[in-house]
C-alpha cells in the first residue's frame, strides 16, 4: 500500500472510533476470571483460594472490600474504588450513601421495589418481563464486574408450580474477590449452574430454614461451593445454628460483634469460616 493511502486508512478508522465511542466501549464484553479459574481445572467444579496453590491475580496491599449487614437479605457492599452496592434492595433498608448499584430479586416484594429512588444509577432485576427469557446481567461499573446467574422459584408459599428463572444469583467480582449473593434461592443448584457461577470466595447465603430451602439442602450448596467466608442472611423463625449444625469440622464458625466486615483476597480466611454478622444472630 503506498504511503498516502495507508495515512488515510488510518485517518478514517480514528475518525470511526472517534465518531462511536459507545460501540467501541460494547465490543469489549467483561470477561469473569472467576469463571475462568472454574473451568481451567480439569475435574474440579470449583475452585477455592484456600488451598496449597491458589490461582491468583495480582492484587495490591489495601484492596478491601467492605461488607455491611442492613437487614433481611440487603448487603451493602463497598468497593475499593468507591463504588456502594446494595444487594436485594427494597427500598426499606439503605446505605448511609446513595447507592451506585441495587440488585432485586422477585420471589417476594421484601427483595425488590419497583420504586426505587431516581438517584440510584443501576438498577438490576432478577428476573425478566419478557416471558420466557431470563434476566442477562454483564455490566461493569467502577471496579466491580456484575454478572448473575438465573434460578427458577416457587410461587408465593409453595403454590402453583416453579417460576421459571424468577430468581437470580448476583455475582460480583471485585478486587480479585469473587463475591455471589444466592437470592431467594429456592431449589438446589444443577451442575450447569455450578459451572455458570464458577468459583465463590465469598457467599452470601439465606438461612430461613424453609422459606427459601431447608437448613440441610441450604447446607449441601454451601458444601459444594466451598465459599471461604459464609455470611448468613434471611433467617426467619428459626436460630441460626440450625444452619449451622449441618455443618461439620471442616468449617469454623464466629458471631461477629458488629454489623459489617472487611476481607480481601489476602485475609480471607484460610478454612471456611460461617460468619454471623450482628443483626443476623
Amino acid at each position: 500500500m503506498k504511503p498516502q493511502y495507508l495515512v488515510l486508512a488510518i485517518a478514517c478508522l480514528t475518525a470511526f472510533a472517534a465518531a462511536d465511542p459507545a460501540g467501541a466501549q460494547e465490543q469489549r464484553t467483561p470477561v469473569s476470571h472467576c469463571q475462568a479459574i472454574a473451568k481451567n481445572i480439569p475435574k474440579v467444579t470449583f475452585a477455592s483460594f484456600s488451598g496449597a496453590a491458589p490461582l491468583t491475580p495480582a492484587v495490591s496491599e489495601g484492596e478491601e472490600v467492605k461488607f455491611t449487614f442492613l437487614g433481611h437479605s440487603t448487603f451493602e457492599i463497598d468497593t475499593p474504588g468507591g463504588i456502594v452496592i446494595a444487594t436485594d434492595y427494597n427500598g426499606w433498608y439503605r446505605p448511609a450513601t446513595m447507592p451506585d448499584v441495587v440488585t432485586m430479586n422477585k420471589a417476594h416484594t421484601t427483595h425488590f421495589t419497583l420504586a426505587p429512588d431516581p438517584g440510584i444509577k443501576y438498577v438490576l432485576h432478577g428476573w425478566s418481563d419478557i416471558p420466557g427469557e431470563k434476566a442477562n446481567i454483564n455490566l461493569v461499573v467502577g471496579d466491580a464486574y456484575i454478572r448473575n446467574v438465573p434460578t427458577d422459584i416457587r410461587f408465593s408459599y409453595g403454590l402453583g408450580g416453579a417460576h421459571e428463572n424468577g430468581n437470580s444469583i448476583f455475582i460480583f467480582e471485585i478486587a480479585g474477590l469473587c463475591i455471589g449473593h444466592l437470592g431467594h434461592l429456592h431449589y438446589e443448584l444443577t451442575d450447569v449452574q455450578y459451572t455458570e457461577i464458577g468459583r465463590l470466595d465469598v457467599v452470601m447465603v439465606p438461612v430461613d430454614g424453609g422459606l427459601t430451602m431447608g437448613a440441610d439442602s441450604m447446607s449441601r450448596v454451601i458444601k459444594r461451593l466451598r465459599s471461604s467466608l459464609i455470611l448468613p442472611m434471611h433467617r426467619r423463625g428459626p436460630p441460626v445454628e440450625a444452619f449451622v449444625s449441618m455443618f461439620g469440622k471442616d468449617f469454623d464458625v464466629a458471631y461477629a460483634p458488629d454489623d459489617s466486615v472487611t476481607v480481601s483476597m489476602r485475609t480471607l480466611p484460610k478454612r471456611p469460616l460461617i460468619y454471623v454478622l450482628k443483626g443476623v444472630q
